[in-house]
Order: C-alpha cells, then sequence, then structure tokens
C-alpha cells in the first residue's frame, strides 16, 4: 500500500454561527478544565486548531473526497473534532487513553446533543506495538489500555476518515500505522500545527508487469 498526499483547499471563515458557538462553549471547558487540573495536568494534552479541522472536514465532506461517513479520531481529548465531525453527519468515534478527557468529551456532547461516541482505551491495535514505537527519549504514544476497536465492534479499516493529531517526530509513525492497517480509499488527516493539516489517502500501489 501507499499514502498519497490529497490537497485540501480549505475556507476557515466560513464557520456557521453554530459551530463558532459550539467552540467557544468547549474552549472554555478546556480552559476551566486546565486550569482545574494545573498541579495534576493531564499527560500529552495539547488541543489542535478546531476551526482549521471543521474547515477541512467540511471540505472532505462538501467534495466527496471520503469513501464513506464513518469517522475516527485518535486521541480524541475532549472530543472536540469527534463531535464536528457528528455535525458534519459523519458517524463519528473518539478514541482516548486518559479515561477523565474521555468524561468530558462525553458531557460535551451531551450538552449540545451530538450523536458521537467516544472510548477510553487505545487506538494502536494488538499486533501493531512495535510499529507505534517513538524513537528517542520522549514516546508520547501509548501501546498499552484497552482494545478500542473490541468495544467499539469496529476494525481500523472500517474507518473512512481518521483524525490526529500527532506529536512532533510521530506524523510518519501515524501514517505508517495508518498505511498498514487503514481501508483501501481512506483518509489520514493530521493537524501538523500553525493552523496547517495534512491529508493523505491510502491506496493500493500498482502491480508491476
Amino acid at each position: 500500500m501507499a499514502l498519497v498526499e490529497v490537497k485540501l483547499h480549505i475556507n476557515e471563515s466560513r464557520l456557521p454561527p453554530e459551530i463558532r458557538l459550539f467552540l467557544r462553549d468547549a474552549e472554555q471547558r478546556i480552559e476551566e478544565f486546565t486550569e482545574a487540573t494545573r498541579n495534576h495536568p493531564v499527560p500529552a494534552f495539547v488541543p489542535s486548531d478546531f476551526a482549521a479541522a471543521y474547515a477541512a472536514l467540511a471540505t472532505i465532506e462538501e467534495q466527496g473526497l471520503a469513501p464513506g461517513s464513518l469517522f475516527c479520531e485518535w486521541g480524541s481529548g475532549f472530543g472536540v473534532v469527534t463531535c464536528l465531525a457528528a455535525k458534519l453527519d459523519f458517524e463519528s468515534y473518539g478514541i482516548e487513553i486518559e479515561p477523565d478527557l474521555v468524561r468530558e468529551a462525553e458531557l460535551l456532547a451531551r450538552d449540545h446533543e451530538i450523536s458521537a461516541e467516544f472510548v477510553a482505551g487505545n487506538f494502536v491495535p494488538p499486533g501493531a506495538e512495535l510499529l507505534a514505537e517513538t524513537p528517542g527519549e520522549v514516546a508520547w504514544l501509548a501501546t498499552d489500555g484497552a482494545n478500542a476497536y473490541e468495544e467499539m465492534g469496529l476494525n481500523i479499516d472500517d474507518f473512512d476518515v481518521i483524525y490526529a493529531y500527532p506529536w512532533p517526530g510521530e506524523d510518519d509513525l501515524l501514517g505508517h500505522l495508518f498505511d498498514q492497517y487503514g481501508a483501501d480509499g481512506a483518509l489520514l488527516v493530521t493537524y501538523e500545527g500553525l493552523d496547517e493539516l495534512r491529508a493523505r489517502r491510502r491506496v493500493r500501489r500498482r502491480q508491476r508487469r
């Protein structure tokens, strides 16, 4: 298999008013949670650019770039991007290793009457732990925890769009994981920082004749 870059022509200025209100509430909740847990912060919890994520997902939905509507966020945190995908009519799931964040995500979705499912567990499937090893002294990508896919009754290759915010040095690692286990035609969308998002499609390599 191979990953092919997909160019997204994103226009963040077209955020609907209801999305702006939702993001305002989500960001306020995150700020309050961060303050409340200041002395015992959740490891590796850094929100991505939600407006950029919404614009990217809206572009994917409007242009029919995904093969279907099943969405998963790897490391869903507060569940904001998972909720945004649900608002764009994706069937949305979020996988998060930290139970406290899963609870906050479920509250956010419930309070805004958003249909999204969150699972406390690991998005690295059994058997892929070696692929997920991060070189260097700092490794944020967890390979322990419950098998989230088993709890959802789904596999990685069931999803049409997967979104993630990789730590420095993990982007290629997540790409490799997606290349090995993702579905043909599915998209991997990653937030690269500084308002930059990257989309890659998993495609079958041509056979040599």
